[in-house]
């Protein structure tokens, strides 16, 4: 069962076991696909997330916040070449890849050839050049890193987020990523089933988001000054561009034009619609009037909720995943918030964290197993008591891995560069203490 289980959870499964045969061609319609969906999942960064959190921040912190997620874009696509491609998707072992793809060395051999990721009987073949796999995950990391800055928004230094990023990219996220999606990593030999990265994306970033929340403290004037958005209307483009962008997220990670895609596609979109409405029911039983703030923010639940399970579940899973996931991500960014005391900015914990963990558990429950089935293993993995502890236990490791290892290396970064800005330069604003440039 654990051995069926590994093969059907990596989102690049395609056909599995032995690689295809030395004269197998690219299949044109696959690769069209994914370079399009690479093309819109970097989208969610830039300008994604970048009008997405600017918009709601205030006023004198908006280009800084901007320039966060552009220059974050730009760095972690430069260590992925570097290293953590090859950290993420080399041979290794079950906790780390090794150095073969070192400055992605190796890709010129058989550059126009299937890319099969791993060797041996776990090995996974696909009908895509690797170039194609290695820029669609590097985009996964990309945008990983960049949610992070939404929890620490308006008050970290530009050096301490260069550096931490430099720092977290290649020892959290690249190892984690290994763990969940190579035929080695020990989580995919365990059998949790992480479709387009509940684990590897949301959870990471959530948990890395709260702690440094955590560690850096509140904002000066939090919980007295306003802080109302400077702009909802660039966070609802923002939203829009996500949650277009999310097709490419999760049905692209089926790395193919197939049925899989398709039903990955339907599913994405009639979860977030749930979680768009049942955040809105909350908010306005609550607060007595449906925000768009509210709005934007259930829809991100909603697609980050579906992200592990959109390669596993139907259409009325998806549904109630999205409507579970509103709710929970309004009680992520409001009470739970509210009750602990940190301040999570943007509520990157409260709504990827807390629903990447809704998600990631609800996989367990509602797998259809058809979705994930193959030739060497035609049942597929369906929802049960067992695949729910293995997810679970999946969750558990990586919240708690990214949450010690974000803390060191938070640690780390104060004593070499120093995390925060001064309350001055925070009161005067991060777009002209740090960058020297202010909006007209």
């Amino acid at each position: 069962m654990l051995a069926r289980a590994a093969l059907l959870a990596l989102p690049a499964t395609m056909a599995a076991g032995a690689a295809f045969a030395q004269d197998a061609k690219i299949d044109t319609g696959d690769t069209a696909w994914m370079l399009t969906s690479t093309a819109i999942v970097l989208m969610m960064t830039v300008p994604g997330v970048a009008l997405f959190y600017a918009g709601m921040v205030r006023k004198k912190t908006v280009l800084a916040t901007m320039m966060q997620s552009f220059s974050v874009c730009a760095l972690v696509a430069v260590l992925w070449m570097v290293l953590g491609y090859s950290i993420a998707f080399g041979e290794g072992g079950a906790y780390f890849g090794d150095l073969s793809r070192l400055l992605m060395r190796g890709m010129a051999e058989g550059w126009d050839k299937p890319f099969t990721l791993g060797s041996g009987d776990a090995a996974v073949a696909t009908t895509i050049p690797e170039s194609v796999f290695a820029m669609f995950q590097m985009t996964f990391a990309i945008i990983t890193a960049a949610l992070i800055t939404g929890a620490v928004a308006d008050r970290m230094k530009f050096s301490a987020l260069l550096v931490f990023v430099t720092l977290w990219t290649l020892l959290v996220y690249s190892p984690v990523a290994h763990w969940v999606w190579h035929p080695n990593g020990w989580i995919f030999a365990l059998g949790a089933l992480d479709f387009a990265g509940g684990t590897v994306v949301h959870i990471n970033a959530g948990v890395a988001g709260l702690v440094a929340a955590i560690v850096l403290g509140k904002r000066v004037g939090y919980g007295h000054d306003n802080m109302a958005p400077y702009n909802l209307a660039f966070a609802v483009i923002g939203a829009s561009l996500l949650w277009v962008g999310w097709f490419g997220f999760n049905a692209g990670s089926a790395v193919g034009a197939g049925a899989r895609a398709g039903m990955a596609m339907l599913v994405t979109q009639i979860a977030a619609a749930g979680a768009v409405l049942s955040w809105l029911v909350a908010e306005w039983a609550t607060k007595g009037k449906p925000s768009v703030l509210g709005a934007i923010s259930g829809a991100v639940a909603g697609l980050v909720a579906i992200t592990p399970a959109a390669g596993f579940v139907l259409p009325g899973s998806a549904l109630i995943i999205g409507v579970v996931a509103g709710l929970a991500g309004f009680w992520g960014a409001t009470a739970l918030k509210h009750w602990c005391g940190y301040d999570d900015s943007l509520d990157a914990f409260g709504v990827h964290g807390v629903c990447g963990i809704v998600g990631a558990l609800l996989t367990g429950i509602f797998a259809y197993g058809a979705l994930s089935a193959t030739p060497a293993a035609p049942e597929g993995i369906s929802g049960s008591v067992e695949q729910l502890l293995i997810q679970v236990y999946a969750v558990a490791a990586v919240f708690v891995f990214t949450a010690v290892m974000t803390f060191i290396l938070l640690k780390v970064v104060d004593v070499i560069v120093g995390l925060r800005v001064t309350e001055e330069e925070e009161r005067e604003g991060l777009d002209v203490a740090l960058h020297g440039e202010r909006l007209g």
